[in-house]
């Protein structure tokens, strides 16, 4: 995995604090990847939470605390919530590949 202590612990604070203690958060993408060089920084966070404008509120606020401290990077988020009307492949994909944090 390409994230020191740091990040990781950075991630996982930040997504406890936007989505609450319960919320799980996964590292999937090229970055879980040793061998493989750049990329951004692919995270699916799952969450209890059903309102879909919180949602989208408490999304960009994680954004702006992660970027203060990571600094500037690619990050994209996916969110997986219980009243999600469809499940994209997307999510199992990354469920499946990624690495719980």
């Amino acid at each position: 995995m390409r994230l020191n202590d740091q990040q990781r612990a950075a991630i996982r604070t930040t997504v406890a604090e936007t989505f609450g203690a319960e919320a799980r958060v996964w590292l999937f993408g090229s970055r879980v990847d040793d061998a493989k060089r750049g990329g951004d920084i692919d995270l699916l966070i799952e969450t209890d939470q059903v309102d879909t404008d919180a949602l989208a509120r408490t999304e960009i606020a994680f954004l702006s605390k992660i970027q203060m401290k990571l600094g500037e990077q690619k990050i994209d988020v996916l969110l997986d919530y219980p009243s999600r009307k469809t499940r994209p492949a997307i999510l199992s994909i990354a469920r499946q590949t990624g690495v719980l944090l």
